[in-house]
């Protein structure tokens, strides 16, 4: 959603930095492209024009024009902005659950902009990660088979649901819903309320009813981010007619300006909790000012995606692909493992956005020759092979991959391709086993593997493995590396590159 964003900070940023002073003249001409960039982003003009005037009323003081690198001072200052303008790092984003149960939380929005599928989605983290018992209910009446999909996503992730009673309005669904809640036991109840395709006088007085019926602790608006500004309108009237205590910004994968998730925080004041990354269940991110105001600027988030690493990573199969490295042992079925966990991770895309000193020639590197649907041919590649022809790759004549080049969709040339770099990652695992005093043994300590059980549970704990000055976490057992990419351990270029073409 930043793409855009990012491109132009980067770019007028990179001009302050390679100057050795700073006159005042060239801090407005770069704050004149700040505001221009923050504006085609769909930024409220309020907004940019406060953000613009706190950045330059800093940039032109005495702790940039004195200082050894006054570029990187502005950096700073416009990251410290932006940090501020999304919130603050000490502002609590997360939803809260410090009630007594059941913790009511309820879902607003218009039609259209994901509710239902949120509702689900924070449901089975809820469930999952903080190991409350959740119920869900469904009071939108109106559009046909909503119930009925609350209902499947419901059994989807495992979260229970409200039974549907045909005939009952939104207020008494909240009423039945809430007893369910008591007489089950119920940690969490979660309230899905009807959407319009506008706000409305009628949509607002159902809301308001729902609400004096349940006494919701968090009001949730889910706001579509690819709807740029008018989000932040919707926003303003669901907080004054409802009372809003917090945002989920859907789409965030998407291909919008990323202006909402900048206004809305500064407009309405109220903090916005929850991103939503993609269509799958588990495509969700707690909100967190400064990581997000790093990717714009283009620092990455290593944190975040330490944490995704971490909710991904399933520890038995991390220990044993250790066990294997050590050994110097890695077939395609370990490599279509690797493949799985990039995929859990967001694919490359996803990884790359996160990790810092990633530049738009090396995005524009990645999208051309490793997108992800490069990844999905690798992947099909490997699962139309025979369980022998994974383990032993040597015993793949031409007739063989004839025959796995049409049972995978794919040419003789991507089996080669895939063959190639399989043998490269094999020979850098060989030599890892191998080193004595070199990553692995610092990692197991010479010994068989075992990942501590901390670290499968805590990001900080794996961030310690991150090498100096970012990059991806090079101690995290079952990925064992990332080719290619920075900090990886494997410096031989992008998975799926054309022969003789290298990174830049």
């Amino acid at each position: 959603m930043f793409e855009n964003l990012t491109g132009r900070f980067g770019d007028v940023l990179s001009k302050l930095k390679g100057r050795g002073a700073l006159s005042e003249k060239d801090v407005d001409e770069a704050m004149r492209e700040v505001r221009r960039a923050l504006l085609e982003a769909d930024v409220a003009l309020p907004v940019a024009k406060s953000f613009v005037d706190k950045v330059r009323a800093r940039a032109v003081g005495q702790e940039v024009l004195k200082s050894v690198t006054p570029g990187q001072q502005v950096i700073k200052i416009v990251h410290d902005e932006l940090v501020e303008m999304l919130g603050g790092t000490e502002a609590d984003t997360a939803i809260s659950l410090r009630a007594a149960a059941p913790v009511v939380i309820m879902m607003v929005g218009l039609q259209g902009s994901g509710k239902t599928t949120s509702t689900a989605k924070i449901a089975k983290r809820m469930s999952e990660r903080d190991k409350r018992r959740v119920l869900m209910a469904s009071l939108d009446t109106r559009r046909p088979a909503a119930q009925e999909q609350l209902k499947i996503l419901g059994e989807q992730t495992g979260v229970s649901t409200l039974p549907i009673v045909a005939g009952q309005q939104p207020v008494q669904i909240a009423k039945r819903a809430l007893e369910a809640a008591r007489l089950g036991g119920y940690d969490v109840l979660m309230l899905d309320t009807a959407g319009r395709i506008h706000v409305d006088e009628d949509l607002m007085a159902e809301v308001a009813q729902v609400r004096d019926a349940a006494d919701p602790h968090e009001t949730l608006l889910v706001a579509d981010s690819l709807t740029g500004q008018d989000a932040v309108n919707v926003a303003e009237s669901f907080k004054a007619r409802v009372g809003v205590t917090g945002i989920v910004l859907t789409r965030v994968d998407g291909d919008g300006r990323g202006g909402a998730a900048l206004s809305m925080r500064a407009v309405t004041g109220v903090p916005i909790k929850v991103l939503g990354t993609g269509e799958k269940m588990d495509a969700l991110e707690d909100f967190r000012a400064d990581r997000v105001a790093g990717r714009i600027l283009g620092m990455g988030d290593v944190v975040s995606l330490v944490e995704k690493a971490a909710e991904t990573i399933d520890a038995d199969k991390a220990n044993k692909m250790a066990e294997k490295m050590r050994k110097g042992q890695f077939d395609l079925d370990d490599m279509a493992e690797q493949l799985a966990q990039m995929k859990r991770m967001g694919g490359m895309k996803g990884v790359l956005g996160m990790l810092p000193g990633v530049g738009k020639a090396q995005m524009q590197a990645a999208n051309a020759h490793m997108d992800d649907g490069v990844v999905k041919r690798q992947a099909a590649i490997i699962s139309s092979m025979t369980k022998d022809e994974r383990r032993n790759p040597k015993v793949l004549n031409g007739s063989r991959k004839k025959r796995i080049a049409r049972g995978s969709g794919t040419e003789v040339q991507e089996i080669n391709r895939l063959l190639k770099l399989h043998r490269q990652m094999a020979d850098m695992m060989k030599a890892m086993g191998r080193q004595k005093g070199g990553m692995l043994s610092k990692l197991f300590g010479g010994g068989a593997p075992e990942m501590p059980p901390e670290m499968a549970s805590d990001p900080k704990a794996l961030e310690k493995l991150l090498p100096p000055g970012g990059g991806l976490p090079r101690g995290l057992g079952g990925m064992g590396g990332l080719p290619g990419l920075p900090g990886s351990g494997f410096g031989g270029g992008l998975p799926g590159l054309p022969p003789g073409k290298k990174r830049k």
